[in-house]
């Protein structure tokens, strides 16, 4: 019942978003000529696609709010090199959020490219981009909390032992490790868990990390990122292969069918081995930015229907907030669970690549 409750609220809540958003749309394009006279330049010119988009690329600052023309952003450095100017460092503050051009360069929407002296793009210049961008800055210092967090508790149990109640953050890791070395490792990986452990520990952890740093505001949406997650995919990817054994090759390549069948098999299986990564990239990759596009949108609507007249931006502001806190707690739980998915998954590529050595146990 509570499940039937659940499904039925989303479906209205989706059905709602999509007959707001599509009507403001409609709203907003039509009657650009009527709106034009009363003045509302700024409201002509609001373009939600676009800040939605800026909002889950990845960029050269950490930018939090704008108040007229006061931003407030952390600008990040800048890297650059080119064959005709060398090595070029600063701070991408330098361009004042992509205004003035700095050092013979400019930002073209995000994208930094080299001048002439009237200020266009020079495209005889080659530019070589080693920039630190939120991506990679919020990456690094993920990766310094997963060392902390992890070597901290480690200590802990160094000095007090494994018969001392835990404490801190030690209390708090703990259950969740068990969780996964008890509902993930064992029931997919059955005697040979331990080997693998630390991989599906350092994944869950590095994943579930970085979803919940990016739903702070302001900061970068890491694993919404498909670089991040082809990279994690990728490393699953050899984890998989290199667990493979001569019953998997075997499974593969002279599957138990009739001899007419093989020709059919056999290419969808060598597939299925390059499509079980693809699956574990396109799911994290899918699902954490549709949550922040979700977000973004209901944001967003307060400012279309804002355009249309300040009455009905400021009545529906409150639905949308609503709504908008309503889909972050669900993005909060969504964080737990496509760590664990990834995590899941990954051990049951495992376990599958292992078939063959698990049965040969089991007759022993």
């Amino acid at each position: 019942m509570a499940k039937k409750s659940i499904k039925s609220l989303l479906v209205i809540v989706f059905s709602i978003f999509t007959l707001l958003f599509s009507s403001s749309v409609f709203a907003n394009e039509t009657p650009q000529k009527a709106v034009e006279p009363t003045g509302s330049h700024e409201a002509a010119a609001f373009d939600p696609a676009k800040l939605i988009m800026e909002h889950i690329m990845d960029a050269h600052e950490f930018h939090f709010f704008s108040i007229g023309e006061t931003h407030v952003s952390i600008p990040l450095p800048v890297i650059l090199y080119s064959p005709q100017k060398g090595l070029s460092v600063f701070s991408y503050g330098k361009f004042h959020h992509g205004h003035e051009v700095y050092n013979g360069y400019k930002s073209e929407e995000g994208k930094i490219v080299a001048v002439n002296e009237a200020g266009e793009h020079d495209a005889s210049i080659q530019v070589y981009d080693f920039s630190l961008t939120r991506n990679v800055v919020q990456l690094f210092l993920a990766l310094a909390l997963l060392v902390w967090l992890m070597v901290g508790v480690a200590n802990k149990y160094k000095k007090n032992g494994a018969n001392t109640a835990p404490t801190g953050f030690q209390n708090a890791i703990e259950p969740v490790i068990t969780f996964v070395r008890d509902e993930v490792g064992k029931p997919n990986l059955g005697h040979a868990y331990e080997k693998y452990m630390p991989y599906l520990l350092t994944v869950f952890f590095f994943i579930l990390i970085n979803n919940i740093i990016g739903l702070i505001p302001g900061t970068a949406n890491v694993t919404g990122n498909i670089a991040f997650t082809v990279v994690l995919g990728v490393i699953s990817f050899f984890v998989i292969v290199f667990s493979t054994n001569k019953h998997f090759w075997g499974h593969i390549f002279n599957p138990p069918v009739p001899f007419a069948v093989k020709f059919i098999l056999v290419p969808v299986e060598f597939i299925g081995i390059f499509t079980k990564p693809f699956a574990l990239i396109v799911r994290l990759f899918a699902n954490m930015v549709a949550g922040h596009i979700i977000i973004t949108c209901f944001i967003m609507l307060i400012f279309i229907f804002g355009a249309m007249s300040k009455v009905a931006g400021i009545g529906f502001a409150p639905v949308s907030l609503a709504f908008t806190v309503f889909i972050y707690f669900i993005e909060i739980l969504v964080a737990f669970i496509q760590a664990f998915i990834f995590t899941n998954l990954t051990a049951v590529f495992i376990g599958q690549s292992m078939e063959g050595a698990h049965h040969e146990e089991a007759h022993h």
